[in-house]
């Protein structure tokens, strides 16, 4: 029987982050840093009014605000609901940005896609229907080819399914704050990056049947998320589906596709694991990252400077909450993998090696369209060791394999380093001002 909707029933969901131990971190000792992006990251006329320094004491932050009205923002994390595996992507940020504005902002979070779908996020922000979301711009590659084009070039990172993870993303926001052409995209269309580009999580195969050799890839449809994805799963003689993923468990359940190339935070909130139990991963470079972005719309340009500024920091430090969800949600996929008697394995040898090469070839062609840095291959690399070394002097590192990660994963870790680091970096340097 063919339900109408998917389970949303997950086996973890991450802990609720201490908002005293993520908040904190905006009173660090970064003092001004230079806003590239001037008063106003979005273009257009700022709100104005006095702002502070990132790291200000909560005083300083309370005169600044002291005579502004309270106003309240509509944001739109990705997650289906506050009960949701991948609820801390909105409810730390709530969290940040509430205290650190004494109440003056509200956030008000619209769960599910209520407002606008992936399709039309983008124009909703834009007129205003929404203040804040999470957006998918891989899916109009057409409209942010730099961005998706740094997606395919982040499948060089090797993936894990927690230090990989951490990489990854600070590795891919890092490399497109640095590229004004790529912010540009969002700018043009009267958008305003908080994070330019998300890397969320790896790529999995969530099968029917497992997937595992170049054998077992042969005629499967798979439903895939960006234009270079498509060419991965052509490449390995697959068919790729294009389709919005909340049409994906029905798909699966139907038998319209055979796998989904997702995700697994996503795929666990979704219950995918109920139609499609087998899981298969890459170790080494895997397959292109579909970026995400964290963005505020027209409503931002008008706000007064210092509740730009909250806003901004609390967007880069609430990535503690973004790293629990997509980590937890790797450990609460593994374990949903198993409890439905599915098997969790790595592609074979040969299959990685195709996938690995054929990224390459993909980064090259972007690399001469002009989409990508020549050298961003190296720029990468260089960036993915100075994070890995910093990560460990924090202490975060796999403490065993992907397919142990629901025993090995600790779910008492906190990202709240994680996001002092990431974001006191370049990121901050991009704040308001």
């Amino acid at each position: 029987m063919v339900r109408s909707h998917p389970s949303h029933t997950v086996f973890r969901a991450p802990r609720r982050l201490s908002l005293l131990a993520i908040g904190s971190a905006a009173a660090l000792g970064l003092s001004g840093c230079a806003g590239s992006a001037g008063g106003n990251p979005g273009g257009g006329e700022s709100g104005g009014g006095a702002g502070f320094a990132y790291g200000a004491s909560q005083e300083e932050v309370d005169k600044a605000i002291a005579d502004l009205d309270p106003i309240t923002i509509k944001y739109q994390p990705p997650a289906a609901s506050e009960k949701s595996v991948m609820a801390p992507t909105g409810t730390v940020f709530k969290e940040i940005v509430e205290e650190r504005s004494g109440g003056k902002i509200t956030v008000d979070i619209i769960w599910g896609q209520a407002i606008a779908s992936y399709a039309e996020v983008h124009d909703a922000l834009a007129d205003g229907r929404v203040d804040m979301a999470y957006t998918l711009p891989s899916y109009q590659p057409d409209e942010f080819p730099r961005v998706d084009a740094l997606g395919t070039a982040m499948a060089e990172v090797e993936p894990s399914p927690m230090m990989g993870e951490l990489v990854a993303n600070a590795v891919g926001n890092e490399l497109a704050w640095q590229q004004e052409e790529l912010l540009a995209e969002y700018e043009d269309k009267g958008l305003v990056p908080l994070t330019p580009f998300a890397a969320s999580g790896g790529y999995y195969s969530v099968c029917k049947d497992p997937l595992e050799s170049a054998e077992d890839w042969k005629g499967k449809q798979v439903r895939i998320a960006s234009s270079a994805q498509s060419a991965q799963v052509k490449h390995l003689a697959a068919t790729p589906v294009s389709m919005a993923y909340p049409e994906t468990f029905e798909a699966l359940q139907r038998g319209t596709v055979d796998c989904t190339l997702g995700q697994l935070v996503p795929s666990a909130e979704a219950g995918l694991f109920e139609v499609a139990p087998n899981l298969n991963f890459t170790t080494t470079a895997s397959f292109s990252r579909t970026a995400g972005a964290y963005l505020a719309g027209k409503s931002f340009k008008e706000l007064p400077l210092a509740y730009q500024q909250i806003i901004f920091d609390s967007s880069g430090l609430s990535a503690a909450g973004g790293m629990q969800s997509v980590i937890g949600g790797n450990a609460a996929a593994i374990e949903q993998a198993k409890a439905a008697g599915g098997s969790v394995a790595a592609f074979d040898e040969a299959v990685q090696e195709e996938i690995r090469s054929y990224g390459e070839e993909l980064t090259a062609k972007a690399a001469e369209e002009g989409l990508v840095a020549d050298d961003i291959s190296e720029q990468i690399t260089s960036a993915t060791e100075n994070w890995e070394k910093r990560f460990e002097e924090l202490g975060y590192q796999d403490a065993g394999r992907t397919e142990d990660f629901d025993e090995w994963f600790d779910e008492s870790e906190d990202f709240k380093k994680y996001a002092e680091a990431t974001y006191s970096g370049v990121p901050a340097s991009h704040r308001p001002q």
